[in-house]
């Protein structure tokens, strides 16, 4: 399958929506608000990327996006990646994939430290993801499953994570 990776738009707005809740719905570690949190996310500004993967006639079948993260370390310049979604009629066709390493590309151009991740190890390590010594989230979530990696750091500092405030109020 061809996926072709791009900006999303104002247009993009409702494809988006849906594609998240598809991917998510009856997910296990799914409450089923992550297409209202991306909604709530690019309406406070908390977005630094927002990208969307299209179809050979052009309908959105994927969506990535990330936000600014602080680290009580006062490390500046890390994103969290979230949520990653791509149409279950698409997946497991190396659109998530596309998605991730176009976000990265993205990111590194933009002079982010590093990524952190709420998500799958099983998937997320593939990508250079791993729970790191140290690392720990403001949210209490399942072990090994908040990872991070380092972009243009040398390293992923100690330190306990804080999501934009859209997250933390959800």
């Amino acid at each position: 399958m061809t996926a072709y990776v791009r900006d999303e738009t104002p247009a993009d707005a409702g494809a988006i929506a849906a594609v998240v809740a598809a991917a998510f719905d009856g997910h296990p570690y799914s409450d089923g608000t992550e297409a209202a949190l991306v909604a709530r996310l690019r309406a406070a500004g908390g977005l630094s990327a927002s990208l969307v993967a299209v179809d050979e006639a052009g309908e959105v079948i994927g969506h990535v996006s990330s936000s600014p993260v602080v680290l009580d370390a006062d490390t500046g310049g890390w994103e969290g990646l979230a949520p990653l979604s791509v149409h279950p009629d698409h997946q497991r066709r190396g659109v998530g994939s596309a998605l991730v390493q176009a976000l990265f590309g993205r990111l590194r151009a933009q002079g982010a430290a590093g990524v952190v991740v709420l998500g799958d190890p099983a998937y997320y390590h593939r990508f250079g993801f791993a729970a790191r010594d140290g690392l720990r989230c403001e949210f209490d979530v399942p072990a090994g499953h908040f990872m991070a990696m380092a972009l243009t750091a040398s390293v992923v500092p100690a330190a306990i994570v804080h999501f934009h405030p859209v997250i933390a109020a959800s």
